[in-house]
């Protein structure tokens, strides 16, 4: 079986309530880290029609603050799969009322697909079609490769 990444975007909007605020009154990235992790959760089992866990997150980084009732939008799609995993991208947005949005944070995340007993299964391929959508993947092959070369460093 085989999808493409399109059919594997997905979009969430959340507002930014009293209870996500930090005490310097912006959203706590542990709140934000819990929805990318849902989004690509959501994304994994959507495209291998299968239970996934989370098996790491890269590049979690913040580029700017959101605050109280900002527009938080955060769109995800599968990048890459090896034969058991999937790579998945979440770009998070803060879309100001008249639309316009601005990036806070891209994260990557590996999620693999399991079975009932928990064991790995295989997921479908993923059909590139653009030029981005190529070079993502080409960028996934490398990310993946640093993966592997952490894990194996104790990193």
């Amino acid at each position: 079986m085989e999808k493409t990444v399109a059919e594997s975007r997905m979009e969430q909007i959340y507002q930014v309530r009293p209870e996500y605020l930090n005490g310097a009154g912006r959203l706590f990235g542990g709140k934000l880290m819990e929805w990318i992790d849902e989004l690509a959760g959501l994304i994994g089992i959507r495209y291998a029609q299968r239970d996934v866990i989370t098996a790491s997150v890269d590049n979690l980084k913040f580029i700017r603050g959101a605050y109280l009732k900002d527009l938080i939008v955060l769109i995800g799609r599968v990048t890459y799969v090896g034969r058991t995993s999937m790579e998945v991208r979440v770009d998070t947005y803060i879309e100001s009322i008249d639309g316009i949005r601005k990036p806070i944070n891209r994260a990557y995340l590996t999620l693999v697909a399991i079975d009932d007993d928990g064991k790995p299964v295989e997921v479908p391929r993923l059909i590139v079609e653009t030029e981005a959508e190529k070079a993502e993947w080409e960028a996934g092959i490398k990310r993946r490769k640093m993966r592997r070369q952490r894990q194996e460093e104790g990193f």
